[in-house]
């Protein structure tokens, strides 16, 4: 986090860990023991799509404001929302 981060952000931090973490003990027990790999990336995908859906729409759309919100270049953001159908 930057030096910006305040209390407020650190819990709700902890609020998003609780969801992420609340989701995937729903996932695995419906999974009970069948076999799964990729966890990580479709857990990463989901994640990643949603925060780029929802950065871009607090941004109206503005893929440099975007960017910068996220701390990331502006062609690394293109690409994702490419690669995530995000217009």
């Amino acid at each position: 986090m930057s030096n910006k981060s305040t209390i407020k952000d650190l819990c709700e931090c902890e609020a998003l860990a609780d969801s992420v973490n609340t989701t995937l003990d729903v996932y695995f027990a419906k999974l009970g023991c069948e076999a799964s790999d990729n966890v990580y990336q479709m857990v990463m995908e989901k994640v990643e799509a949603a925060l780029l859906q929802r950065v871009m729409t607090h941004c109206e759309g503005n893929q440099s404001r975007a960017a910068q919100l996220l701390g990331m270049n502006r062609a690394t953001l293109r690409k994702k929302l490419r690669h995530y159908l995000i217009n």
